[in-house]
């Protein structure tokens, strides 16, 4: 799949991390699309239906983990990168087990982020291509 293909859904309420994080993965060709609270990107993946989301862990109101128990609910599927400066190995189990494709630390460097949503989305397509 082609990466102007792609979508990815960017859920962070740090302005500056959001922006950054963007125009990161618009130069690597991918199509971004952002929310500013766990609300509206829950939203927005019911509306727009990106391919992957980056969710922030720690957002005002309602934050990653409650975000995320939303998406689950109607979309059991879609790749689901957590950001978080730190995630311990409890908040780590509790994603495990709703579905997380990865978890990226904000202390990271965006090769890694983009190394890591290169392996989910060929893991991805992989799965589409075995349902089909």
């Amino acid at each position: 799949m082609p990466k102007n293909n792609i979508t990815v859904l960017v859920v962070e309420d740090e302005v500056d991390f959001r922006t950054i994080m963007t125009f990161w993965l618009e130069s690597k060709g991918y199509t971004v699309i952002s929310a500013s609270d766990g609300r509206t990107g829950v939203e927005m993946v019911k509306e727009k239906k990106p391919d992957v989301v980056f969710l922030d862990l720690n957002m005002f109101g309602m934050d990653g983990v409650q975000a995320l128990k939303n998406i689950r609910k109607f979309d059991k599927d879609i790749p689901v990168i957590i950001i978080s400066a730190h995630v311990g190995t409890s908040r780590a189990n509790e994603l495990m087990s709703l579905g997380v494709s990865g978890i990226f630390s904000k202390e990271d460097d965006f090769e890694k982020e983009f190394s890591l949503l290169e392996v989910i989305l060929r893991k991805h397509n992989k799965l589409k291509e075995r349902m089909q």
